[in-house]
């Protein structure tokens, strides 16, 4: 079981309990799962790119990333339907739990110029998605292997109902908000 897995049980529900003023402790708000995305543009042009998405996201969240195909076409980014042009991974249970405590304690503290997270990016059901510019503030990642930085999106989803609940619930866990 993983630090940040024990933590929620033993601290972080009772909190949430008293702060959010729930009556019953299955009220409380949980992470369900999460979500990695990365989308490659380049793919379009040159498949192998998206090989290499897939081995740092491997790398990163230590399970394969889905490939997600184009459903419709589109001639002016030269998109085919069917076509391969991005990378997904869904995290649950105690990977998930891993990869949170991965990204709280080492992942943020090496962003550069960091203040903390936007208050806007939650989608009114207290699922809240952050995007990251380069994939090397992984440290998994080496800096010789890559050739230019990639972006993903990240997205925590919650069994809150609400935005605030969301927040409080990704707050205890360590996620920093402006």
């Amino acid at each position: 079981m993983s630090r940040l897995s024990e933590k929620y049980k033993k601290e972080i529900v009772a909190a949430l309990k008293e702060e959010l003023n729930l009556k019953n402790v299955m009220m409380v708000p949980k992470l369900d799962k999460i979500v990695v995305n990365a989308g490659v543009g380049e793919a379009t042009q040159n498949i192998k790119v998206l090989d290499r998405v897939v081995e740092d996201l491997t790398t990163i969240t230590g399970q394969k990333p889905v490939i997600k195909k184009a459903r419709k076409s589109i001639a002016s980014f030269r998109l085919r339907e069917g076509q391969p042009i991005a990378a997904t991974v869904t995290l649950r249970g105690e990977r998930m739990y891993e990869f949170m405590d991965r990204f709280v304690s080492v992942v943020q503290p090496r962003i550069k110029d960091f203040r903390g997270w936007s208050k806007k990016s939650f989608d009114g059901k207290g699922n809240y998605t952050l995007a990251l510019k380069d994939q090397l503030v992984f440290p998994e990642i080496h800096y010789s292997k890559v050739d230019h930085p990639k972006g993903m999106q990240i997205t925590f989803t919650t069994t809150a109902h609400t935005n605030s609940e969301g927040m409080a619930l990704l707050k205890h866990l360590g996620i920093p908000f402006r």
